[in-house]
Order: structure tokens, then C-alpha cells, then sequence
């Protein structure tokens, strides 16, 4: 994959942890956090089970600060701290196959 592939995706996966930042300091009462958080009662497909956004976010969170990333979502200075910190370090640039 090109360059501007990967930059592409890093972009997306930042974007994701700061929407998640932003969602997660909403009242609880928010539709965004509502939906966040709802569970709906489907039947599983066949095979593996597909990656939801929010594993997507918790294993980008680890990556970027290990294991102690989520209390850091409640403030926001640190949380913009530590999405700067990501993005001007490259944390999150996984070699792609």
C-alpha cells in the first residue's frame, strides 16, 4: 500500500479515539452517548466475530498509553495531550501488510 494509504488510516484511527474522547465527557443522557453504548440483540453470523468500534478504539487507546488511557478521557487537556503525543510520535503507525 502507498504512503498516503497508511497516513489515510492513522488519520483514522486518531479521529476515532478523539470522537471517542468527546462522546465519553457527554451527559449520559446524549443520543451520541446512548447509542454509544447500546446492545442490540442480533444473531451471530457464521465464523469469526467481526471487530465492533469499540474494540477498535480500546486496542487503539492501548497502544497509544497502555493500559491507564481511559481515566485520561475525562480531562480533556490531557486527553488532546496525549491524542498530540500520538500523532506528532507516529504511536499508531502499524506496518501493514
Amino acid at each position: 500500500m502507498e504512503k498516503g494509504g497508511r497516513k489515510g488510516y492513522i488519520t483514522i484511527r486518531l479521529n476515532r479515539l478523539c470522537w471517542f474522547g468527546h462522546v465519553q465527557r457527554m451527559e449520559e443522557n446524549r443520543i451520541h452517548k446512548k447509542v454509544l453504548y447500546m446492545n442490540l440483540e442480533t444473531t451471530g453470523l457464521r465464523g469469526r466475530p467481526r471487530n465492533r468500534w469499540q474494540d477498535e478504539v480500546r486496542e487503539d487507546g492501548r497502544i497509544v498509553d497502555g493500559e491507564g488511557w481511559q481515566e485520561k478521557v475525562y480531562n480533556r487537556e490531557e486527553w488532546k495531550k496525549l491524542l498530540r503525543t500520538a500523532r506528532n510520535r507516529h504511536i499508531l503507525h502499524m506496518p501493514l501488510e
